[in-house]
């Protein structure tokens, strides 16, 4: 029987398990004793230690004769704190209370109100995000947007706000729909098995091939972010470097194999009855409209499409008049080559029409625009998952290839783990697997997530591969200090919160930021924590910093994804066959456009300029530590931008042409004298706008980083 290696878990959770494949366990062998697969074990700290992380710190300094950096001032810490764990500076009248509070736990009454900021999930979201890969829209060619999705990233807001155990956080993504039936943010939760990006086509698509896309993704999203783990490098073979038969990728994925994705409504009988009737009424308005449209523009497409047909070869053009069903497989490719070359593009129709006639389309279609606008939202609905009737055989493929069937799997659990079977039933496979990732005694769970907070904070992870613990990622810095977060985080409730307090009122996180270079040759990558990592803000959050001290950031929570003004180059890339006004609609509230960077759309293949530069992932594949690259883009976003320039002008007006005020607003201190001297032959030597003051202060580097 298989033996579960370094964690014990309930029988009653699990079947039975099954006798392992001998060529299995050659395979594992001495490979089970790696540090990631041993059970977490919380190491003794000395007596009387304020916060336990410094004395774990401090050992690792002393090994290699480094002390760690003085603390970084009040004025610092407060600016730091507040934009790490909310996103957002702190405003001036906070900096000065806070300055003036000479208490012993001033400190500490400060990360208490951050950690009950409302920004604080919103914070927490733009990181797990990330990891899971989650966008609006499906991505690949077609990248259509989901229209009922982002329940699921407010879901994470309100899961890190509400401080949701990580354990019931974790259980609710995989199987919320198994185990908490009646709980509607569970259901809204397995949206995660659906995060990641997939190829949805029309046609004669081969669906084995699609679905085999799905259950990849699934295995790639659980393993990468709960067990930190590259399962997926034994897709096609026995992993190279971790002992991960090929057969546990599969046995894993045969967990997900009687998964359905499904849009589940949540609306009465009597709202569905209103929307469908409201439906029908509004189809009935624009009927018309869309006919009228159509009369206009159709003598201008068949002008456009003979004259483009005049440019085909005879032979692309002879065989558009012939049948679909008496075609030859050439005449086929043909067809679709000149059907490819007279397709018309909706600006090249508008283009051609006379301009009495484009007025009048224009305005029929800005009335068809504004009756879309007034429609009530779609019915509440989850972007989730159910389970199907029976389970499919799942097999492991040769190459990952589904046509290419070797072995039949059942569902099961890591072997060098023990090799646990799930049930075979459809039902109860996903449960199953979701609390033997959330048992306390599994050994990658806990470290897993202890390590991405630590990351968050502290700006790299004592794994610095946080979604690969195995033989090709990094060893930790320092393993003890991994543990005890770990051991601490699982004793603590899995409270995330409460393991970010640790972390941000440690003596580690309060130390200046300033590079020692006699430390710095010792430790260059800073790895031992000698002092604190200056981290530039991503570009999600620089926008929303900017928006704030421009006076303009909407600070309203939650609901479907916001569209913004995008320049035309990124809307002739977005748009061939329909027109912007009706797939780009802005909200009618324009307000609306400033909210936070985690409420606006993201599309998978066209993304904001100024995010991109300021390396957003592109939501394809896992992100668990963002690129920081330096490139002309960046400098020419924050100054030369539409938003940069409205913004500018708007911190302008709300500093009144007080440099003092914009310093404030800005930085949160006032001027030094030799930046008050400078601001003041700036302005009236050489005779600068003060707009351009205020864009030079939002292009700091001590506004742009934290410090």
């Amino acid at each position: 029987m298989r033996k579960l290696v370094s964690i014990t878990l309930s029988a009653a959770l699990l079947a039975a398990a099954a006798p392992i494949d001998p060529r299995e366990e050659a395979f594992i062998g001495t490979r089970r004793s790696y540090w990631a697969f041993q059970k977490v074990v919380r190491p003794p700290l000395p007596a009387n230690t304020p916060n336990p992380i410094d004395a774990f710190i401090l050992e690792g300094l002393k090994a290699k004769n480094l002390t760690p950096s003085p603390e970084a001032d009040k004025r610092t810490l407060i600016r730091r704190a507040a934009l790490d764990l909310t996103g957002m500076a702190p405003s001036n009248a906070e900096v000065e209370a806070f300055l003036k509070d000479t208490a012993k736990d001033a400190y500490d009454k400060l990360i208490d109100r951050l950690l009950a900021s409302p920004a604080y999930g919103e914070r927490w979201a733009l990181k797990w995000l990330d990891v899971v890969r989650y966008a609006d829209t499906n991505g690949y060619e077609l990248d259509a947007e989901r229209p009922q999705s982002w329940r699921y990233r407010d879901y994470v807001i309100n899961a890190f706000n509400t401080a949701k155990p990580y354990d019931r956080f974790l259980m609710e993504q995989i199987a919320g729909d198994e185990l908490y039936p009646g709980d509607t943010n569970a259901l809204i939760a397995t949206g995660f098995l659906r995060a990641g990006p997939r190829h949805v086509v029309g046609g004669n698509v081969d669906q084995e091939v699609t679905r085999q896309e799905v259950l990849l993704e699934m295995t790639l999203g659980v393993s990468n972010t709960f067990l930190g783990l590259t399962v997926g490098c034994a897709r096609c073979h026995n992993h190279k470097f971790d002992p991960i038969t090929q057969a546990d990728h599969y046995r894993i994925q045969a967990i997900m194999a009687a998964t359905d994705l499904k849009e589940i409504e949540f609306a009465t009988r009597e709202e569905k009855l209103a929307l469908d009737a409201n439906s029908k009424a509004f189809l009935a308005v624009i009927g018309p409209l869309d006919e009228q449209i159509k009369e206009i523009e159709k003598p201008f497409r068949e002008q456009l499409r003979e004259a483009k047909k005049k440019l085909l070869t005879p032979a692309h053009r002879g065989v558009l008049d012939v049948p679909k069903d008496k075609r030859t497989p050439e005449q086929e490719i043909l067809f679709k080559e000149a059907t490819k070359q007279i397709g018309l593009s909706w600006d090249e129709v508008v283009n051609a029409l006379p301009p009495a006639i484009k007025a009048r389309r224009a305005a029929i279609r800005a009335e068809r625009h504004r009756l879309a606008l007034d429609q009530p939202e779609p019915p509440a609905a989850a972007f989730a998952v159910a389970n199907m009737d029976k389970a499919p055989q799942t097999h492991i493929l040769k190459l990952g290839e589904p046509k290419h069937k070797l072995d039949p799997v059942e569902p099961a659990f890591l072997s060098v783990l023990g090799g646990l079977e799930a049930p075979k039933a459809a039902a109860g496979r996903r449960a199953a697997f979701a609390k033997w990732l959330a048992d306390p005694e599994h050994p990658l769970t806990a470290r897993v997530m202890a390590n991405r907070v630590w990351q968050f904070r502290m700006g790299t992870g004592i794994v610095s591969t946080p979604n690969d613990f195995g033989q090709l990622g990094g060893r930790p810095s320092n393993r003890p200090l991994l543990d005890w977060l770990a051991a601490e985080f699982v004793s603590s409730g899995w409270n995330v919160k409460h393991l970010d307090k640790l972390i941000v009122t440690s003596a580690a996180y309060r130390q200046s930021a300033a590079i020692d270079e006699k430390k710095a040759a010792i430790d260059a990558d800073n790895k031992l924590y000698w002092r604190m990592n200056q981290r530039r803000l991503e570009g999600e959050a620089l926008r929303d910093a900017i928006l704030r001290a421009s006076g303009k950031l909407n600070p309203k929570q939650f609901g479907p994804p916001i569209k913004t003004p995008i320049e035309q180059e990124i809307y002739d890339i977005i748009f061939t066959e329909a027109e912007p006004d009706n797939l780009w609609p802005l909200p009618k509230d324009r307000s609306e456009i400033y909210r936070k960077s985690v409420y606006l759309l993201n599309k998978r293949t066209v993304r904001l300029p100024m995010l991109t530069n300021f390396d957003q992932p592109d939501a394809i594949s896992s992100c668990p530590v963002r690129a920081v690259s330096t490139h002309a883009l960046q400098a020419l976003s924050l100054l030369n931008s539409d938003f940069m320039q409205e913004q500018s002008q708007a911190l302008a007006a709300r500093a009144g042409g007080q440099p003092r005020t914009a310093y404030a607003l800005t930085l949160q201190r006032p001027p030094r004298p030799e930046e008050e001297k400078m601001a003041r032959q700036f302005l009236t030597q050489k005779r600068m706008p003060f707009e351009d003051f205020c864009k030079a202060l939002l292009n700091r580097h001590e506004f742009v980083y934290i410090p």
